[in-house]
Protein backbone atom coordinates (compact mmCIF):
# COMPACT_ATOMS: atom_id res chain seq x y z
CA UNK A 1 0.00 0.00 0.00
CA UNK A 2 1.09 3.54 -0.67
CA UNK A 3 1.99 5.13 2.68
CA UNK A 4 3.13 8.46 1.24
CA UNK A 5 1.70 11.71 2.52
CA UNK A 6 1.84 15.22 1.13
CA UNK A 7 1.72 17.71 3.97
CA UNK A 8 1.53 21.40 3.05
CA UNK A 9 3.11 20.63 -0.34
CA UNK A 10 5.95 18.61 1.24
CA UNK A 11 6.16 14.94 0.21
CA UNK A 12 6.77 12.30 2.89
CA UNK A 13 7.38 8.78 1.59
CA UNK A 14 5.64 7.45 4.70
CA UNK A 15 4.10 8.98 7.86
CA UNK A 16 6.92 8.13 10.29
CA UNK A 17 9.08 10.98 11.57
CA UNK A 18 11.95 10.94 14.04
CA UNK A 19 10.80 12.97 17.05
CA UNK A 20 12.93 15.80 18.39
CA UNK A 21 15.83 15.04 20.73
CA UNK A 22 16.56 11.40 19.89
CA UNK A 23 19.08 11.18 17.04
CA UNK A 24 18.60 14.70 15.79
CA UNK A 25 22.03 16.15 16.48
CA UNK A 26 24.10 15.96 13.29
CA UNK A 27 23.57 15.75 9.55
CA UNK A 28 25.10 12.27 9.51
CA UNK A 29 22.65 11.04 12.16
CA UNK A 30 19.72 12.48 10.18
CA UNK A 31 20.91 10.58 7.10
CA UNK A 32 20.95 7.40 9.20
CA UNK A 33 17.33 8.08 10.03
CA UNK A 34 16.54 8.30 6.32
CA UNK A 35 18.48 5.10 5.58
CA UNK A 36 16.42 3.31 8.23
CA UNK A 37 13.14 4.13 6.55
CA UNK A 38 11.81 7.28 8.23
CA UNK A 39 9.62 9.56 6.17
CA UNK A 40 11.02 12.67 7.88
CA UNK A 41 13.33 13.84 10.66
CA UNK A 42 13.05 16.42 13.42
CA UNK A 43 16.15 18.11 14.84
CA UNK A 44 16.85 18.34 18.53
CA UNK A 45 15.65 21.60 20.08
CA UNK A 46 17.76 24.47 18.74
CA UNK A 47 18.59 27.43 20.98
CA UNK A 48 19.82 30.83 19.87
CA UNK A 49 22.86 30.46 22.14
CA UNK A 50 24.58 27.40 23.61
CA UNK A 51 22.49 25.73 26.29
CA UNK A 52 24.15 23.44 28.81
CA UNK A 53 21.31 21.16 29.88
CA UNK A 54 21.29 19.06 33.06
CA UNK A 55 24.06 16.89 34.59
CA UNK A 56 23.95 13.09 34.47
CA UNK A 57 22.12 10.88 35.17
CA UNK A 58 19.47 12.33 32.87
CA UNK A 59 17.46 9.29 31.70
CA UNK A 60 15.91 6.23 33.33
CA UNK A 61 13.55 3.79 31.66
CA UNK A 62 11.78 0.45 31.91
CA UNK A 63 9.37 -1.43 29.65
CA UNK A 64 6.52 0.91 30.55
CA UNK A 65 7.98 4.41 30.58
CA UNK A 66 11.04 6.65 30.28
CA UNK A 67 11.89 9.65 32.42
CA UNK A 68 14.05 12.24 30.68
CA UNK A 69 15.73 15.26 32.25
CA UNK A 70 18.31 15.99 29.58
CA UNK A 71 17.45 19.68 29.79
CA UNK A 72 17.55 20.44 26.05
CA UNK A 73 21.33 20.84 25.65
CA UNK A 74 22.44 22.50 22.43
CA UNK A 75 25.54 24.11 20.96
CA UNK A 76 23.64 27.11 19.64
CA UNK A 77 22.73 28.53 16.25
CA UNK A 78 26.20 28.31 14.72
CA UNK A 79 26.28 24.52 15.07
CA UNK A 80 22.73 24.30 13.77
CA UNK A 81 23.72 26.31 10.72
CA UNK A 82 26.61 23.92 10.02
CA UNK A 83 24.59 20.69 10.37
CA UNK A 84 21.38 21.80 8.64
CA UNK A 85 23.32 23.28 5.72
CA UNK A 86 25.17 19.97 5.34
CA UNK A 87 21.96 17.91 5.41
CA UNK A 88 20.12 20.14 2.95
CA UNK A 89 22.79 19.55 0.29
CA UNK A 90 21.23 16.19 -0.58
CA UNK A 91 18.02 16.52 1.49
CA UNK A 92 17.07 12.80 1.44
CA UNK A 93 13.91 13.30 3.54
CA UNK A 94 12.01 16.35 4.83
CA UNK A 95 13.68 18.17 7.74
CA UNK A 96 11.68 19.68 10.59
CA UNK A 97 13.76 22.19 12.55
CA UNK A 98 12.68 22.33 16.20
CA UNK A 99 13.33 25.67 17.90
CA UNK A 100 13.06 26.53 21.58
CA UNK A 101 13.43 29.71 23.65
CA UNK A 102 12.59 31.23 27.00
CA UNK A 103 11.14 34.45 25.60
CA UNK A 104 9.10 35.57 22.61
CA UNK A 105 11.99 37.77 21.47
CA UNK A 106 14.39 34.81 21.41
CA UNK A 107 11.86 32.64 19.57
CA UNK A 108 11.73 35.29 16.86
CA UNK A 109 15.52 35.68 16.67
CA UNK A 110 16.04 31.91 16.49
CA UNK A 111 13.36 31.51 13.84
CA UNK A 112 14.92 34.30 11.76
CA UNK A 113 18.25 32.46 11.72
CA UNK A 114 16.86 28.98 11.11
CA UNK A 115 14.55 29.92 8.22
CA UNK A 116 17.63 31.10 6.32
CA UNK A 117 18.66 27.43 6.18
CA UNK A 118 15.41 26.52 4.40
CA UNK A 119 14.14 23.54 6.44
CA UNK A 120 10.83 22.07 5.31
CA UNK A 121 9.05 23.06 8.55
CA UNK A 122 9.70 24.87 11.80
CA UNK A 123 8.54 23.07 14.92
CA UNK A 124 8.08 25.65 17.67
CA UNK A 125 8.58 24.06 21.08
CA UNK A 126 6.45 26.21 23.37
CA UNK A 127 6.49 23.66 26.19
CA UNK A 128 9.52 25.21 27.88
CA UNK A 129 9.08 27.65 30.80
CA UNK A 130 8.28 31.24 29.91
CA UNK A 131 10.97 33.36 31.56
CA UNK A 132 8.90 36.47 30.90
CA UNK A 133 6.31 35.05 33.32
CA UNK A 134 7.33 35.43 36.97
CA UNK A 135 6.19 31.87 37.71
CA UNK A 136 7.89 30.33 34.69
CA UNK A 137 4.64 28.94 33.28
CA UNK A 138 5.20 27.28 29.88
CA UNK A 139 3.90 29.19 26.86
CA UNK A 140 1.92 26.06 25.91
CA UNK A 141 -0.21 26.31 29.07
CA UNK A 142 -1.61 29.74 28.17
CA UNK A 143 -3.79 30.46 25.15
CA UNK A 144 -2.59 34.07 25.05
CA UNK A 145 1.11 33.22 25.40
CA UNK A 146 0.94 30.39 22.88
CA UNK A 147 -0.87 32.59 20.37
CA UNK A 148 1.64 35.40 20.85
CA UNK A 149 4.61 33.13 20.12
CA UNK A 150 2.79 31.72 17.10
CA UNK A 151 1.97 35.15 15.68
CA UNK A 152 5.49 36.50 16.14
CA UNK A 153 7.24 33.43 14.69
CA UNK A 154 4.80 33.26 11.78
CA UNK A 155 5.63 36.88 10.94
CA UNK A 156 9.28 35.96 10.26
CA UNK A 157 8.91 32.39 8.91
CA UNK A 158 8.27 33.44 5.32
CA UNK A 159 7.16 30.51 3.16
CA UNK A 160 8.20 27.88 5.74
CA UNK A 161 5.20 26.39 7.58
CA UNK A 162 5.27 26.42 11.37
CA UNK A 163 4.09 23.57 13.58
CA UNK A 164 3.41 24.44 17.21
CA UNK A 165 4.50 21.73 19.66
CA UNK A 166 1.80 21.47 22.29
CA UNK A 167 1.94 20.26 25.88
CA UNK A 168 -0.39 17.76 27.58
CA UNK A 169 -0.04 19.93 30.68
CA UNK A 170 -2.44 22.51 29.23
CA UNK A 171 -5.80 22.52 30.98
CA UNK A 172 -7.50 22.67 27.57
CA UNK A 173 -5.13 21.69 24.77
CA UNK A 174 -7.88 22.14 22.20
CA UNK A 175 -8.38 25.76 23.22
CA UNK A 176 -4.63 26.40 23.02
CA UNK A 177 -4.54 24.83 19.56
CA UNK A 178 -7.48 26.93 18.42
CA UNK A 179 -5.78 30.11 19.64
CA UNK A 180 -2.58 29.17 17.79
CA UNK A 181 -4.54 28.39 14.64
CA UNK A 182 -6.13 31.84 14.73
CA UNK A 183 -2.65 33.33 15.20
CA UNK A 184 -1.34 31.66 12.04
CA UNK A 185 -0.14 28.16 12.94
CA UNK A 186 0.13 25.87 9.92
CA UNK A 187 0.03 22.66 11.98
CA UNK A 188 0.76 21.09 15.35
CA UNK A 189 2.94 18.52 17.04
CA UNK A 190 1.06 16.75 19.81
CA UNK A 191 2.36 16.01 22.31
CA UNK A 192 5.44 16.71 24.38
CA UNK A 193 6.30 14.67 27.46
CA UNK A 194 3.98 14.67 30.48
CA UNK A 195 4.91 15.29 34.09
CA UNK A 196 7.26 15.92 35.62
CA UNK A 197 7.66 12.49 37.14
CA UNK A 198 10.13 11.12 39.66
CA UNK A 199 11.85 7.77 40.27
CA UNK A 200 13.52 6.97 43.62
CA UNK A 201 16.33 4.52 44.29
CA UNK A 202 15.22 2.29 47.16
CA UNK A 203 18.67 1.76 48.67
CA UNK A 204 19.97 5.32 48.59
CA UNK A 205 16.47 6.72 49.11
CA UNK A 206 17.31 9.49 46.66
CA UNK A 207 15.81 10.53 43.32
CA UNK A 208 17.62 8.71 40.51
CA UNK A 209 17.81 11.65 38.12
CA UNK A 210 20.26 14.42 38.98
CA UNK A 211 17.49 16.90 38.21
CA UNK A 212 15.23 14.88 40.55
CA UNK A 213 12.32 15.02 38.08
CA UNK A 214 11.89 14.53 34.34
CA UNK A 215 9.37 14.35 31.53
CA UNK A 216 7.61 11.02 31.02
CA UNK A 217 7.48 9.33 27.61
CA UNK A 218 7.20 5.78 26.31
CA UNK A 219 4.27 3.33 26.08
CA UNK A 220 2.54 4.72 29.16
CA UNK A 221 2.09 8.08 27.41
CA UNK A 222 0.06 6.78 24.45
CA UNK A 223 -3.49 7.08 25.86
CA UNK A 224 -2.82 10.70 26.79
CA UNK A 225 -1.33 11.35 23.36
CA UNK A 226 -4.36 9.84 21.61
CA UNK A 227 -6.77 11.99 23.63
CA UNK A 228 -4.76 15.17 23.09
CA UNK A 229 -4.50 14.60 19.34
CA UNK A 230 -8.24 14.02 19.14
CA UNK A 231 -8.88 17.23 21.11
CA UNK A 232 -6.62 19.27 18.82
CA UNK A 233 -8.11 17.73 15.67
CA UNK A 234 -11.68 18.50 16.76
CA UNK A 235 -10.85 21.99 18.05
CA UNK A 236 -9.40 22.94 14.66
CA UNK A 237 -12.02 21.06 12.60
CA UNK A 238 -9.34 18.79 11.16
CA UNK A 239 -8.11 21.61 8.93
CA UNK A 240 -4.48 21.66 10.08
CA UNK A 241 -2.04 18.72 9.97
CA UNK A 242 -0.86 17.14 13.21
CA UNK A 243 2.37 15.28 13.92
CA UNK A 244 1.19 12.78 16.53
CA UNK A 245 3.89 11.87 19.04
CA UNK A 246 3.80 9.89 22.27
CA UNK A 247 4.04 6.20 23.04
CA UNK A 248 4.26 4.83 19.50
CA UNK A 249 6.04 1.44 19.43
CA UNK A 250 4.19 -0.41 16.66
CA UNK A 251 2.28 0.05 13.45
CA UNK A 252 -1.00 -0.37 15.30
CA UNK A 253 0.04 2.38 17.75
CA UNK A 254 0.73 4.66 14.80
CA UNK A 255 -2.63 3.91 13.22
CA UNK A 256 -4.41 4.64 16.50
CA UNK A 257 -2.84 8.11 16.58
CA UNK A 258 -3.90 8.60 12.95
CA UNK A 259 -7.50 7.67 13.78
CA UNK A 260 -7.37 10.37 16.47
CA UNK A 261 -6.30 12.92 13.84
CA UNK A 262 -2.56 12.69 13.20
CA UNK A 263 -1.24 12.96 9.65
CA UNK A 264 2.37 12.13 10.55
CA UNK A 265 3.69 9.98 13.39
CA UNK A 266 6.63 11.01 15.56
CA UNK A 267 8.72 8.17 17.00
CA UNK A 268 11.18 8.81 19.81
CA UNK A 269 11.58 6.60 22.88
CA UNK A 270 10.87 3.45 20.86
CA UNK A 271 14.08 3.89 18.86
CA UNK A 272 16.04 2.60 21.84
CA UNK A 273 13.60 -0.27 22.37
CA UNK A 274 13.19 -1.59 18.82
CA UNK A 275 16.39 -0.36 17.20
CA UNK A 276 17.31 1.97 14.38
CA UNK A 277 15.11 0.09 11.91
CA UNK A 278 11.93 0.88 13.85
CA UNK A 279 10.71 3.23 11.12
CA UNK A 280 10.70 0.46 8.52
CA UNK A 281 9.21 -1.98 11.05
CA UNK A 282 6.35 0.38 11.90
CA UNK A 283 5.66 1.04 8.21
CA UNK A 284 5.59 -2.70 7.46
CA UNK A 285 3.17 -3.24 10.36
CA UNK A 286 0.94 -0.39 9.20
CA UNK A 287 0.93 -1.79 5.69
CA UNK A 288 0.05 -5.31 6.86
CA UNK A 289 -2.80 -4.09 9.05
CA UNK A 290 -4.27 -1.89 6.32
CA UNK A 291 -4.09 -4.70 3.78
CA UNK A 292 -5.83 -7.09 6.16
CA UNK A 293 -8.56 -4.54 6.91
CA UNK A 294 -9.10 -3.40 3.33
CA UNK A 295 -7.72 0.13 3.81
CA UNK A 296 -6.48 1.28 0.40
CA UNK A 297 -5.15 4.77 1.22
CA UNK A 298 -3.45 5.70 4.48
CA UNK A 299 -5.22 9.06 4.39
CA UNK A 300 -8.50 7.24 5.05
CA UNK A 301 -7.37 6.71 8.63
CA UNK A 302 -6.79 10.36 9.58
CA UNK A 303 -9.43 11.55 12.03
CA UNK A 304 -11.67 8.57 11.27
CA UNK A 305 -12.42 7.66 14.88
CA UNK A 306 -16.13 7.07 15.49
CA UNK A 307 -17.56 8.54 18.69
Amino acid sequence: MNLSQTILNVEFSNPTVLASGIWGITASSWRRVAENGAGGVTTKSLWLKAHKGHPNPTVISNEHWTLNAVGLPDAGIEKAREEISDFMKDHPIPLIANIVAGSVEDFVKTAEEVVKLNPDFLEVNISCPNVEDEFGKPFACSELDAARVTKEVKAVSGSIPIFIKLSPQALNIGAVASACAEAGADGFTAINTVGPGMAIDLRSRKPILANKVGGLSGPGLKPISVRCIADVYRATDGKLPIIGTGGVHSGEDALELMLAGASLIGIGTAVSDRGESIFKKVCDEMDAWCEAEGVKEIGEMIGAVEY
